[in-house]
Formats: C-alpha cells, sequence, structure tokens
C-alpha cells in the first residue's frame, strides 16, 4: 500500500533571530513607538500570536534588539592583540572591526544611537555597561600609542573611532564594502594622529545663539518647549497639553499658532536647516580659500551643535512623525547643504572621489553629536571656559576627519 505523503510546515530554527532581525530594522527606521507588533509579523510573515510564542511584547523585542547590537561591538572587540605587533597593530584590528560590525548593521544600527532612550533603567544601564566596555578596550592601546594624552583625550579618541565606523547608518550612500572600508579606515587613523589641544592652549571658536528662546513671544515659545520635550521625551510622548504647560498657554491657544503636534515639528526642523544654510551662504559669499571657508562652516557647525543640542536627536529620530512632504523637503536642504560641503573638501582634496568626500563629511558632522554626548553638551550653560575647550576638541577631530592625517 503507499504512503500518503504529508507535507509538514516546519519553523525556520532561527525564527526568533529572524524576529529580533526584522524589528531592529524596523524600530531603526520607524522610531519604536511608530512599529507595532503585527508590522514585525507581518515583515517576518508569521501572525502575531506566533510572535508572542518567541517574545513576550514589543518592548521585550525591542530591549532584545538593541542590547543585541551592542553586544556585537562588545563581541568584536574582545581580541587578545600580539604584544610584539604593538598598539597600532590592535588599533588597526579593532578599528577594521567596528567598521565590519557598522556595515552588517547599517539598516539597525540606528537603533542603539537613537532609540535607546526608551530603555527602561535597568536595561539602559546595561546598555551602558556594554558600551563603557567597549571603549575600555580601544582606549587601551590608545594609552600605549599616546602615553602622554590625558584621559579626556583618550576618551574622545575611543569615542571618535566609534562615531566614524557607525555613523554610516544614519545616511543611505552606497559604495562597495571596500571603498567604505578604505575611507572610514582613512578617517578613523588621521583622528589618532591628531594631536588636540590643552585646556591651557587652545583657540576661541564662533560664537552661537539657540535658535529657540522661550522669551521672544508665545510663537517662539511654543517652538521652544515643544524642542525641549521632543528631545526629553520623544515626540511620540510629549502631548499638546505637555506643550502648553511648559510654553504657559492654555492648550486651546497652542492652536492659534499651529494646526497640530506635527506642524509644530515641521517648523522648528525647518528653522534649523534653515539657520545652517543661511551660515553656509555667509561663508560662501565672504570665503576667499576653501580651507579656509570649510574651516569656518566647522566651526559653526561645532557652536551650532553646542548651542542647541536637541536638535540632532530630534533631526533623525523624529523625521518619520513628519509629512512626506516635509520629509522630502527637510532632505533636500540638508542634501545641499552636504554637497556645498562636499564642493570645498574636493578643492582642499582632489584626490577624493564625489563619494568618498560625501562620507568624510557625514563621519565629520556626525562627530558633533556623538562626542557632544560624552562631554555632556546639554548641559544649561554651554558658553562655559570648559566647554569652550571641548568644543576646540571636536572642531580639530572633524578638521582631521575631513583633512586627513
Amino acid at each position: 500500500m503507499a504512503d500518503t505523503a504529508r507535507t509538514t510546515r516546519r519553523r525556520p530554527k532561527d525564527r526568533k533571530d529572524q524576529i529580533a532581525r526584522a524589528a531592529a530594522e524596523s524600530f531603526s527606521t520607524l522610531g519604536y513607538h511608530a512599529v507595532s507588533v503585527e508590522n514585525i509579523a507581518t515583515e517576518v510573515g508569521v501572525s502575531a500570536p506566533a510572535l508572542y510564542r518567541h517574545y513576550a511584547s514589543k518592548y521585550d523585542l525591542f530591549r532584545v534588539a538593541v542590547l543585541a547590537l551592542s553586544q556585537q561591538l562588545v563581541d568584536v572587540t574582545d581580541i587578545v592583540p600580539d604584544p610584539a605587533a604593538g598598539p597600532g597593530a590592535a588599533l588597526d584590528q579593532l578599528i577594521h572591526a567596528l567598521i565590519d560590525v557598522a556595515l552588517c548593521n547599517r539598516e539597525s544600527g540606528g537603533l542603539y544611537r537613537w532609540q535607546a532612550r526608551y530603555l527602561r533603567e535597568a536595561d539602559a544601564a546595561a546598555l551602558l555597561d556594554q558600551l563603557l566596555l567597549v571603549n575600555q578596550r580601544l582606549q587601551q592601546p590608545l594609552a600605549e600609542l599616546r602615553p602622554t594624552a590625558p584621559l579626556l583625550h583618550r576618551q574622545m579618541l575611543s569615542a571618535a573611532l566609534l562615531s566614524v565606523a557607525g555613523g554610516i547608518t544614519d545616511h543611505h550612500l552606497r559604495a562597495t564594502v571596500s571603498d567604505i572600508t578604505e575611507v572610514l579606515t582613512a578617517a578613523s587613523w588621521a583622528l589618532l594622529h591628531t594631536e588636540l589641544p590643552t585646556p591651557d592652549n587652545f583657540a576661541s571658536g564662533a560664537h552661537a545663539a539657540h535658535i529657540f528662546t522661550a522669551d521672544a513671544g508665545m510663537y517662539e515659545a511654543v517652538l521652544h518647549a515643544s524642542m525641549m520635550l521632543f528631545h526629553r521625551h520623544g515626540y511620540a510622548e510629549t502631548s499638546v497639553a505637555q506643550i502648553a504647560k511648559a510654553a504657559g498657554l492654555r492648550i486651546s491657544s497652542i492652536y492659534r499658532y499651529f494646526p497640530g503636534k506635527t506642524d509644530i515639528l515641521s517648523t522648528a526642523l525647518r528653522r534649523s536647516s534653515d539657520r545652517l544654510s543661511a551660515e553656509l551662504s555667509v561663508v560662501n559669499t565672504n570665503r576667499s580659500e576653501p580651507r579656509e571657508a570649510l574651516t569656518q562652516l566647522v566651526d559653526i557647525y561645532v557652536a551650532t551643535s553646542f548651542a542647541n543640542p536637541e536638535l540632532a536627536s530630534i533631526y533623525y529620530s523624529e523625521q518619520i512623525h513628519l509629512s512626506p512632504n516635509d520629509r522630502a523637503l527637510l532632505r533636500n536642504v540638508q542634501r545641499s547643504t552636504i554637497d556645498s560641503w562636499v564642493g570645498l573638501l574636493r578643492s582642499v582634496r582632489p584626490d577624493l572621489s564625489a563619494t568618498a568626500a560625501r562620507f568624510l563629511v557625514h563621519a565629520a558632522m556626525g562627530l558633533v553629536v556623538d562626542l557632544g554626548r560624552l562631554v555632556h553638551y546639554d548641559r544649561p550653560d554651554p558658553s562655559t571656559p570648559h566647554m569652550a575647550y571641548e568644543q576646540a576638541c571636536v572642531r580639530t577631530l572633524m578638521l582631521a576627519v575631513l583633512f586627513g592625517a
């Protein structure tokens, strides 16, 4: 008697990993609050109940995804250097390991860079421990390579190496793996060969004002309160009622100035982009030499970022809440700014391709955010002498990435 064939559909052995990867990419692209378990289940091709067999909740998925990304950094930096090869060889191995991890996670790496603030306290502490361990592993050969460098310099350099590698998760420029690795490796070594200023010997930078202030009328007060709340709690977690309270208004009064919360966000981000474009225009009008002009732009960019630390986190993490037209407008303004920086950089370094120059500009701009977090540039008064010195260090490292060793 012939056997009756029965086809049994088996779950892939790596189903749980598939779910985690899909969740990481979704959270990174759309943000924690915009993603649902149903979205992730559909992406993987399972039902929501089937997904819950692997993960207890959306937060459980999020926590696993964030900590798995940072654990990859822990794993690849766990190397045993050859003492005979010297600290340079160990650093080169670490640099390539960081770039490899970033390349493997370009679609999801923004998750721990921009969405990690939604972790609960214990999980945030676990993430911090992982990143501290990675930085310590970078700083050990750094201490051997530069034994006289103060601790702050080694901390900045390790954070800068992570930033240059991880920054490729913030944009979608395309190039071959070998070309990206070559550009980022050269930029990383340019950082390591750079002498940072000292607290008793540094040049003061440009002065930048706050883009949003609470004391310039009700319209500005709403924008200021909104940006502070979006930065502190996230767009999705901020209500119009909270904005009204922070601005000293009744809820109904908000709608005299803005139709809704999305309009506040789009107005604020356009204002920020327009400010940077205006400063670029002034520099281009007055410039006499490309290196001088780009150096001046770096100075302005650092000063503006330190004076308005809320801008970067909101720009990178909250754009998804804008309308498609507003997102396109914002991208076009940013692309125009990047194009101008790239043009200046290629005038200084004609050996660079347009793509390589674009990678370097993005890497340099990303340094401001990552090093700013290291030195807590969101403290109440960024104009203190100590902060001026930290800005000088950031400017120096940005210029090293752009101009090379």
